[in-house]
């Protein structure tokens, strides 16, 4: 399990921005309601659980410098 910041990736996250599966989510509805992750794959659900808990992004923690939040 990692802890820390995460490796920021700009091809990456431009690439999960203009994916056509992310079209189909969210402009033609396709979305399952929120907590659902724990029906399908509980596995998956609490790994990016923890996860997010440890991990923090380089531009959240840039984005809240310049906006005074902490």
């Amino acid at each position: 399990m990692k802890f820390g910041m995460r490796k920021p990736s700009l091809k990456k996250s431009l690439a999960a921005r203009t994916s056509a599966r992310r079209f189909v989510r969210h402009n033609l509805g396709v979305k399952a309601p929120k907590g659902y992750g724990w029906i399908t794959n509980p596995k998956k659900a609490a790994y990016n659980r923890i996860y997010n808990w440890t991990t923090f992004s380089l531009w959240r923690l840039i984005w809240g410098l310049i906006s005074g939040r902490r």
